[in-house]
C-alpha cells in the first residue's frame, strides 16, 4: 500500500512539473536581435553587446519570461556577426526584417550604423547603435537610439578634468584611418579648441593593419604633448599603440574616448597600460545594484570571463523591453515606440537607490533618441579598471 501510495505521489509530481515546464514553453517568443561585431580587431565590442544581451535573456527567462500587456513572452536573442563591414551589417538588418524582429541592438560602429539606417526606417525596425554621427540621431531620423556616451559627450569631461588634476595643457591626436576614429578625432580636436589646450599634432593616422606602431609615432611622440589621445582606438589597436608609446619614451597620459577590455590590455600591454584613461561601463561598485552585482556573476559563470564595457551594455536591452511593457501596442509598431519615448520612465534595476530609466539626448540632438546610463570614466592599474570619476548626459 505504502509502496503504491509512493508512486501514485511521485507519478502527480512528474505530472504537475510537466505541465510546469510545458507552461513555460508555451510561453511565446519575442525575439530582439543584434547585429554587430563580433570578429576581427573591433570584436571585443560586439561580443560584449551580445553576452550582455544572451546573459539578461537567460536570466528573465529563468524568471518566467517578461510580461507585455496580457502576454509573458520568452525572449530570444537573435545575433549577426556584421564582421565591422557595412555591406554585412545592411544584410544582418534584412535578416531580421525577413524574421518579424522589430528591435534590433547594434551596430557597433559609424559606418555600420549609418548603413542600415534605410533598411530600419524601412522596415520599422528601432535600432540601438554604439555608434556616434549625430545626423543618426537627429530629425528627420527617429529610428536610433544611441546605447552609450558619445565621443563628444565624453572626450570634454576628460580633458577639462585632467587640466583641473593633471595640468595638461598640450595634446596630440592620432586615429586610424577609417570615418570612425576619424570623427572621433575630429570631435576631439573641437573640444580640445574649445578648451584652450594647446594642439600639437592632429593630422597623423594608421591603418588598422598595422603592427609596428613605432614610425606612427615617432613624429608625434616629439611634439612632446602632456596628453596623448587615441581618438577610436579598436581594443585590438589600443595596447599595441600604448606600448609603442611608452617604449618611444613618452611618459604623459594617454586616453581615448572608447570603451575597452582590461583583460586585452593586460596581454598585449601589461604594466604599460598602467594610467590608461577609457569610457568605462556605466556602473561602479559605489552604485551598483544588487541586480548589477548579480548580472555580473551570471555573465561571468556563463562565458568563463567579463568585459567591464558590459556594464553599459546591459542597458539596451532593458530600454527596449521596458518601454514595450510601458506601451504593449508597439510590440510591433515602433511608431508607438516612439511615442512613448518621450515621457517614458522605469526603474533602473542595476543602480542602486531610485535611479531611473529615461531616454536623453535633447542637447545633443533635439530629440530623446540616447539612453541614460552613467558617464563613468576609468583608468587601468594592474590589470583592472579604476573610477576615475562619473557624469552624467541631458
Amino acid at each position: 500500500m505504502f509502496v503504491r501510495l509512493l508512486k501514485l505521489t511521485l507519478s502527480l509530481t512528474l505530472i504537475t512539473l510537466g505541465f510546469v515546464s510545458l507552461s513555460s514553453a508555451q510561453n511565446p517568443v519575442l525575439k530582439i536581435g543584434f547585429v554587430g561585431v563580433t570578429s576581427g580587431p573591433a570584436a571585443a565590442w560586439g561580443i560584449s553587446n551580445q553576452r550582455s544581451m544572451e546573459t539578461r535573456a537567460a536570466w528573465l527567462n529563468e524568471l518566467g519570461g517578461v510580461t507585455i500587456g496580457d502576454t509573458t513572452y520568452d525572449i530570444e536573442i537573435v545575433s549577426f556577426d556584421d564582421q565591422k563591414d557595412p555591406k554585412r551589417a545592411i544584410a544582418g538588418m534584412e535578416k531580421m526584417a525577413q524574421e518579424g524582429i522589430h528591435y534590433v541592438v547594434g551596430p557597433n560602429v559609424d559606418d555600420g550604423a549609418a548603413a542600415v539606417r534605410p533598411v530600419a526606417e524601412a522596415q520599422g525596425i528601432m535600432y540601438f547603435p554604439y555608434a556616434f554621427p549625430k545626423a543618426l540621431y537627429t530629425a528627420p531620423a527617429s529610428n536610433a537610439v544611441l546605447g552609450m556616451i558619445a565621443s563628444y559627450q565624453s572626450g570634454p569631461p576628460i580633458y577639462k578634468y585632467l587640466m583641473d588634476n593633471e595640468g595638461v595643457s598640450s595634446v596630440a591626436f592620432i586615429a586610424a584611418n577609417e570615418s570612425d576614429p576619424l570623427s572621433q578625432r575630429d570631435n576631439g580636436v573641437e573640444a580640445a579648441n574649445a578648451l584652450g589646450l594647446d594642439i600639437v599634432s592632429e593630422n597623423v593616422t594608421y591603418q588598422v593593419d598595422t603592427t609596428d606602431f613605432v614610425p606612427v609615432l615617432t613624429p608625434v611622440i616629439r611634439t612632446n604633448p602632456d596628453l596623448l589621445v587615441l581618438s577610436g582606438v579598436s581594443p585590438a589597436n589600443a595596447p599595441q599603440l600604448i606600448r609603442s608609446a611608452r617604449e618611444l619614451g613618452f611618459e604623459g597620459i594617454i586616453s581615448t574616448e572608447t570603451a575597452h577590455d582590461a583583460r586585452v590590455l593586460q596581454e598585449g600591454a601589461g604594466d604599460l597600460a598602467n594610467g590608461f584613461i577609457s569610457v568605462g561601463g556605466a556602473s561602479t561598485p559605489e552604485i551598483a545594484s544588487d541586480a548589477m552585482k548579480e548580472f555580473v556573476q551570471r555573465y561571468t559563470e556563463m562565458f568563463g570571463e567579463y568585459n567591464d564595457e558590459s556594464n553599459t551594455k546591459v542597458y539596451a536591452l532593458e530600454y527596449i523591453l521596458e518601454t514595450l511593457k510601458a506601451n504593449p501596442a508597439a510590440i510591433d509598431d515602433v511608431n508607438e515606440f516612439q511615442k512613448t519615448m518621450d515621457t517614458f520612465e522605469a526603474p533602473n534595476p542595476f543602480m542602486k537607490g531610485d535611479a531611473k530609466l529615461s531616454y536623453v539626448g535633447m542637447t545633443s540632438f533635439g530629440q530623446k533618441r540616447q539612453v541614460s546610463v552613467p558617464m563613468v570614466i576609468n583608468v587601468y592599474q594592474d590589470g583592472q579598471f579604476e573610477t576615475l570619476f562619473v557624469g552624467t548626459v541631458d
